[in-house]
This record gives C-alpha cells, sequence and structure tokens, in this order.
C-alpha cells in the first residue's frame, strides 16, 4: 500500500475534506455580487448547472438580476449578463486578466513551455494572425477550394447510389481533413490517408478529455490522454511537418517566430502547432454538424439555400456537371446570405462560448447600473447563451429559424433589447482584443462545405430524431450533440 498506508490515505482525505469545507464557508462581503455557493462543498452549483445551463442562470436572474457569483467546481464565477455591460471587460482589462487564464491553458492542457519572454512571443504569434483576414484569405480560399475537390472526389463524388453514414462522423473526417491541409500543406498521397486518418483519430481522443484537461484533474489520472498528447506533438514538429510541402502563410510566419524564441527545440515548438490545430478544429467540426443537421432538418431552410446557390452559379456561369468544377471569390461567397443566416442561426443555438476573465485584485466594478467588490482570485465571465436565448432579442429563441438573420434579402445586424440597439446580439467568438482569430477562416470553410454538399448531392436525414446539445464544454465553445445520427447522400444525377 506504501509509506504511509491507510492511516496516511484517511489524513489526506480529512485534510482535503477540511479544505473543501472551509472554501465553502466563504461568505458575501459588504458592496460584492450576491452570492450563490449551493450547498455541496467544492462543487456548489455544478450538477443544477451542466443539467440545465441556460435555466439555471435565467433563475438565478429573475432573483438576483444581471450580476452574480457562483461557486462552480471549486471557482467563484462572476457573471455579468446584461448585453450592455459586456464592455465593462475591456474598460477593466488591466485587473480583468485574459493572459493569466490562457496561460494556463497553454501549459496545463497542451504542454507548451511558458518562457520568460513569453509575453512577447505571445505579442509576435498574435500578429502572425493577420493571415488569418482580409486578402490572406483570398489566398486561404483557393487552397481551401482544391482541398475540397481533391477529397470530394476521391472520396464522394464516386457514390452514385446511396450512402449511408453517421453525420457526426462525417463531419469529422470533412472539416478534418480540409483543415489540415490549408493549414499544414499536402500530405504525401502515399501517407495521406494513413497519417490523416491517425493524426485525426488522436485529436478526437484528446479532444474529447479537453473538459476535464481544463479542469483541476491531474492528466495522469485521464487514461492515456498524456501519451496521445505526446504522440500528438511529435506529429506536428518543424521536423515531421517539413515533410509536408504547402503549408499556410500563417503556419509560415508561426514557425519563424518560433525557432526565433524556442530555436531547435522541436517538441517544444511542436506545441504550439499543435495548440494551433487543436484550435482551427475543436469548434467547427461541432457547427458543421449542427449547419448541416438544421438544414436537414428543416425543408424550407435547404429550399431557400439550394436556390440562393443555384443563383449565384448562373450569374457567373456556372454549371452544375460532372466532377468538381466551382470557383467562388471571396465577395461572391458573402453575398449568400441565407448560406450564413444559417451558420449563424446554428451558433446561436449551440454555442457556449463564454468570455472569462481572472481578477487581478480586489477592486470595485462601476458601471452604468451600480458598483460591485470583485474579489481577488475569482473569475468573472459573459455567458452569450444568456443573450443568444434572450426572447426579447430574439423571438421563440429555441427555435431554429434560417432566415433570423436576414432582413429584406439582406444581412440583419440589428436587434434590440430594452428599446436600445444592441452591439452584442451573437457572441459566440468572443469580443474585443481577445476575439478568436480564426473565425473568418472557420465560418468561410463552413460555408464552403454547406455550399458543395448541397449543390453535388442529394441529403436526406434517415432517422427522424430530435438531437439536443451535450453540456460538456460548458464555457469552452461550441456544445456536441448528445448523439449522432443517421443520413444519406447521393451525387445529383
Amino acid at each position: 500500500m506504501g509509506p504511509f498506508g491507510l492511516p496516511g490515505l484517511a489524513l489526506a482525505a480529512a485534510l482535503l475534506l477540511l479544505f473543501l469545507c472551509l472554501r465553502a464557508r466563504r461568505s458575501r462581503r459588504p458592496g460584492e455580487p450576491p452570492l450563490i455557493k449551493g450547498w455541496l462543498p467544492y462543487f456548489g452549483m455544478t450538477m443544477k448547472f451542466q443539467k440545465d445551463p441556460l435555466g439555471l442562470i435565467r433563475t438565478l436572474q429573475k432573483q438576483y438580476g444581471d450580476i452574480f457569483t457562483i461557486l462552480l467546481g471549486g471557482k467563484y464565477i462572476t457573471f455579468i449578463l446584461d448585453p450592455f455591460q459586456y464592455q465593462l471587460l475591456n474598460k477593466y482589462h488591466k485587473k480583468l486578466s485574459f493572459q493569466r487564464l490562457t496561460r494556463k491553458l497553454s501549459v496545463r492542457v497542451f504542454s507548451i513551455k511558458i518562457l520568460e519572454n513569453y509575453e512577447d512571443l505571445d505579442h509576435e504569434l498574435h500578429g502572425a494572425y493577420q493571415f488569418l483576414q482580409g486578402k490572406s484569405l483570398d489566398i486561404i480560399l483557393e487552397d481551401m477550394l482544391q482541398n475540397i475537390k481533391q477529397t470530394f472526389e476521391s472520396q464522394l463524388l464516386k457514390t452514385t447510389n446511396w450512402n449511408k453514414t453517421q453525420m457526426l462522423t462525417f463531419c469529422c473526417t470533412m472539416v478534418f481533413e480540409i483543415t489540415f491541409t490549408t493549414m499544414y500543406g499536402k500530405v504525401p498521397e502515399d501517407d495521406r490517408k494513413t497519417f490523416i486518418s491517425e493524426l485525426r483519430d488522436n485529436i478526437l481522443k484528446f479532444d474529447d478529455k479537453f473538459p476535464y484537461l481544463m479542469s483541476d484533474i491531474p492528466i495522469v489520472f485521464l487514461r492515456n490522454v498524456k501519451s496521445i498528447r505526446e504522440k500528438l506533438i511529435k506529429c506536428m514538429t518543424p521536423e515531421e511537418l517539413a515533410k509536408i510541402p504547402g503549408s499556410s502563410e500563417v503556419v509560415q510566419k508561426r514557425q519563424d517566430i518560433l525557432e526565433k524564441y524556442y530555436g531547435l527545440e522541436d517538441l517544444d515548438i511542436g506545441a504550439h502547432h499543435f495548440a494551433l490545430l487543436w484550435a482551427s478544429i475543436a469548434n467547427s467540426i461541432p457547427v458543421m454538424f449542427w449547419a448541416m443537421y438544421y438544414v436537414l432538418r428543416h425543408p424550407e431552410a435547404a429550399e431557400a439555400l439550394r436556390d440562393e446557390i443555384d443563383h449565384l452559379l448562373q450569374s457567373t456561369g456556372q454549371k452544375k456537371g460532372s466532377g468538381f468544377s466551382l470557383h467562388l471569390t471571396r465577395e461572391q461567397l458573402d453575398s449568400l446570405v441565407c448560406l450564413e443566416s444559417i451558420i449563424f442561426e446554428a451558433l446561436r443555438l449551440s454555442s457556449y462560448s463564454s468570455t472569462i476573465r481572472f481578477v487581478e485584485e480586489d477592486f470595485i466594478l462601476s458601471s452604468d447600473t451600480g458598483d460591485c467588490s470583485l474579489r481577488k482570485g475569482d473569475l468573472v465571465a459573459i455567458f452569450p447563451p444568456a443573450i443568444h436565448g434572450d426572447p426579447e432579442v430574439f423571438e421563440a429563441p429555441e427555435e431554429f429559424r434560417f432566415d433570423r438573420f436576414m432582413e429584406d434579402g439582406k444581412k440583419k445586424t440589428t436587434f434590440y433589447k430594452r428599446g436600445k440597439r444592441l452591439k452584442f446580439y451573437l457572441v459566440p467568438f468572443g469580443f474585443g482584443a481577445n476575439k478568436c482569430p480564426g473565425r473568418f477562416l472557420a465560418v468561410m470553410e463552413i460555408k464552403l462545405l454547406l455550399l458543395v454538399l448541397l449543390t453535388y448531392f442529394d441529403l436526406e436525414l434517415v432517422e427522424n430524431k430530435s438531437i439536443k446539445l451535450n453540456y460538456t464544454r460548458l464555457f469552452f465553445g461550441i456544445q456536441y450533440p448528445n448523439s449522432d445520427i443517421l443520413f444519406r447522400y447521393k451525387v445529383k444525377s
């Protein structure tokens, strides 16, 4: 049993229980937001939150107002629910830290080595994200279209008969391969299938444990996650990536920056590349699933989208023949208002990507609605589902409406609460300086995939069942479905 035996284990358990009880004894100080601790030491309201997160938040909002603090999994989190007060996180950015949380994520989840001059490195890496927007997206769009062509021609465009498959599995396969080849280059044909499938399977196994990695559970208790992470990092080292030609500008620029700071430390650089790859697919896969699921479940959405795509192809002189012959500019893709509305609606219904900050010191948060005291070591969170599911902002918010973000054939960007126009009404990517840098790439990829699928294939759901959110990634991105669903596809005659 070891040198301490049962008495030692009993003592350790007693000390842990004492610590949890002491932490739960926290009381509300004058000026602090209402405090909701629940009855379970350490865990607080965790079980209720995981069961029905939006329902719990709405109930507490009715009881306590737009700012309150909840104990969740050992952390005291202050929620700011008034969308007109979201900018407070920017106003108090020096006292509400984003970097502390990202460093924890970097070290704990991706095994990234934090250097003494990490702030300088982080600043330079952030600058490299310019290659994920603007004119750089035109280059990425061309590459992505070619990668979609290669993937679809080799795997899907030969299916003249109906082919059944699971939708989430299908989305994982398509999104991962197209994202990897667009970002990191063309894997040699002889190795492509094996390399891509092994890398995909490993990163999905790792991703499945991501919520636990973000908690305080040591990685050694998560089965073989540590060994999977080591494999992934080795696959993404400069030595291995050098074997794959045609990497994107953003990857090349990041490689140059990482070599400048880490020298020839392959594994340290590999950890950064691995983190970028994970970030590129972790939310795109479930977004693709939800967009595809809602389109096939709502015939009126599929019909409107097909009409919009047909009109674009006809107006640009493109014919839908055998083989892949699509050519699109970014301006043409952005003109597809119905397509964008469908994706935004899927994001609205599935996104739990919260903006979280660490309170660096005790201070008073002053807002238009009053002052409240925040405590050092707590977290502050903006919880997008509260606005995404607000019936005052979105009529029947629980329903999927493909045209919710359309008005008179144009993009709709005006939404109101309490009679005032909202600046933040759809917040799936965060906001401010720390907004997701890959958001344009992610939306562009989903647009292309949906467009290609509806252009070249007949698609039908095989199962008639309602899919719900699986609340395993609360605060961290797009929620996965609680089950997969069968659909079938065949090439249009």
